[in-house]
């Protein structure tokens, strides 16, 4: 249900559950962004045997101005007999597209702070101090921002700053995957989390209500705006130019996961079984990374490649499990 869905944005963007790398060196590139017909990273190969899985790792943001050069993930995909997306959460209700119509006002509502509260009323002095000149810095004009919740605040402020910085938060990847899936008649399989709400209403009502834990989510992101942008552009450029190794070393903080926290740590959350959604979601796409790779002697898969460069991500269990993983060169 799409409300549900808005709910969950900053559990699932980019999929965070699985996107939190460890700090790195920082290494100096140019922060000029990069623009033209443009190759992306290599793959990563993870085998049993004759069997094969691809992995292409994704990133956002991405330069605006990059065309990439799909043609060796097109190629992979030819050979492939399966594509296997990253996991996604399915919502469940059951009040059908009428009573979902009638929730609107209150889904709505949830973006604000409970009992009309204004940003400068519910976050720290000097914090509001460096949103109020970064939201000036970056020409966020809207008045409607100042009701809004510090992690909606901080979501708009930060895809503005994005767009001043000539960087996207779109991917081509998805688009260029599917497309040739289906040009070749191959199965595509999105792991799923299932979660039922059976009581939408009310929980929509609990959430308008309830005050979030995000003064952490919003910090964070004031910080990566402050002072990341530069390595977010050198990081969007190195995967552009598919140099893995700059990728390395290049720094990865990431404020998702404090925001995605303070929704999924929130009493409406785990009244509903959402607390260890992110466990579930990386459970989900290893189960069917297993059965892909066991029914398949080639099959194609994209991640956050902040997950595949993780020392503890996925390809550390993938290892654990008894597979072999090359990484590109």
């Amino acid at each position: 249900m799409r409300i549900w869905m808005t709910l969950l944005w900053l559990a699932l963007a980019a999929t965070p559950a699985m996107a939190q790398a460890a700090e790195a060196p920082t290494t100096t590139m140019e922060t000029i962004v990069v623009s033209g017909e443009l190759p992306g990273p290599g793959m990563w190969k993870i085998s049993r045997g004759d069997h094969v899985l691809w992995i292409l790792g994704t990133l956002t943001p991405l330069p605006k101005r990059m065309e990439w050069l799909s043609s060796d993930v097109e190629a992979t995909i030819a050979q492939a007999q399966a594509v296997l997306l990253p996991p996604t959460v399915k919502m469940e209700t059951k009040i059908g597209v009428f009573g979902t119509l009638f929730l609107l006002p209150t889904a709505l509502s949830a973006r604000n702070n409970p009992n009309d509260a204004r940003l400068v009323d519910v976050v720290p002095a000097d914090l509001y101090q460096r949103w109020l000149a970064l939201k000036d810095k970056y020409g966020l004009r809207s008045k409607a921002v100042e009701k809004r919740r510090p992690v909606v605040a901080a979501q708009k402020l930060y895809e503005r700053a994005i767009k001043r910085a000539g960087l996207t938060l779109e991917s081509p990847v998805r688009k260029v995957v599917t497309k040739t899936a289906k040009r070749h008649k191959l199965p595509i399989t999105q792991p799923k989390v299932e979660v039922q709400i059976n009581d939408p209403k009310a929980a929509l009502k609990q959430f308008a209500a309830t005050s979030l834990d995000d003064i952490d989510c919003f910090s964070k992101t004031l910080a990566r705006i402050e002072t990341d942008l530069q390595t977010m552009t050198a990081r969007a450029n190195a995967w552009a130019l598919g140099d893995i190794e700059a990728l390395r070393e290049l720094p990865y903080t990431d404020q998702n996961q404090a925001c995605a926290d303070a929704f999924l740590q929130s009493s409406v959350a785990r009244e509903r079984g959402l607390d260890d959604l992110r466990t579930r979601l990386v459970q989900a796409w290893l189960a069917s990374a297993d059965s892909t790779i066991e029914r398949h002697a080639v099959s194609f898969a994209t991640l956050p490649i902040a997950e595949l460069l993780r020392p503890d991500g996925v390809l550390t269990e993938l290892r654990a499990r008894g597979y072999q993983v090359e990484a590109p060169e």
